[in-house]
């Protein structure tokens, strides 16, 4: 694998922050709650999806006894009171610079609500190494293919520039609408067998980028 393109946008949640036990504890305390069986992070990697409504139908909500508005907004307001505890991956700040001192165009585009996202993006101290950080407008998670496109196509961007980073299925299905290349990780919030049935061309950990990138003089 050689990244030659310019652009890279990169997911935040899994890929590059890890916060995936910071969301299996936040959602294992609201199913306690209520006397939902919890689930384990096996399990977790197994039904967490795009759009988020369709996971939290799985894991046994009931949206005829709460709606999925007010579950997400108790989700999100546990989860954001924890976020500051969910560590970078690990080289991720090593990874970002090497990109960007080659040159690359570093992007995120994100699940995340805006104001969020860059709040988090800010404490972890990375603001230096993004051209870009584009998060969604509400709380709900349901999909970033609209934000994507509309970036790549206000900024005049061809397809053929642009590799597509990320952790999970719907990273994919961004890609397949830009018509990008995609590279998944697994080391965030789905397992490795879910991301290989994509097809697109996956890894196991974020340093296994590093070799595609370097010269080979370095």
């Amino acid at each position: 694998m050689v990244i030659k393109e310019r652009v890279i946008l990169w997911d935040w949640n899994g890929t590059l922050l890890d916060d995936t036990k910071v969301c299996l504890t936040t959602m294992n305390s609201m199913l306690r709650k209520r006397n939902i069986p919890t689930i384990n992070l096996k399990r977790y990697k197994e039904v967490f999806s795009f759009p988020v409504v369709e996971y939290y139908q799985k894991i046994g909500f009931d949206f005829k006894i709460e709606s999925f508005e007010n579950l997400s907004i108790e989700f999100i307001n546990a989860y954001t009171s924890d976020l500051h505890s969910a560590p970078l991956v690990p080289h991720t700040e090593q990874v970002l610079k090497v990109f960007s001192r080659l040159g690359k165009e570093n992007v995120i585009i994100s699940a995340m609500k805006q104001d969020r996202l860059t709040l988090s993006v800010m404490e972890k101290g990375l603001n230096e190494y993004f051209k870009d950080i584009l998060g969604i407008r509400d709380i709900y998670a349901a999909s970033k293919i609209s934000l994507a496109l509309e970036y790549v196509k206000n900024r005049g961007l061809n397809a053929s520039e642009i590799v597509l980073i990320g952790d999970t299925d719907h990273d994919f299905e961004v890609s397949s609408e830009i018509g990008c290349k995609c590279i998944l990780i697994a080391d965030g919030h789905q397992s490795k067998e879910r991301l290989r049935a994509t097809g697109a061309y996956v890894i196991l950990t974020l340093t296994e980028l590093l070799p595609s990138i370097l010269p080979k003089s370095l």
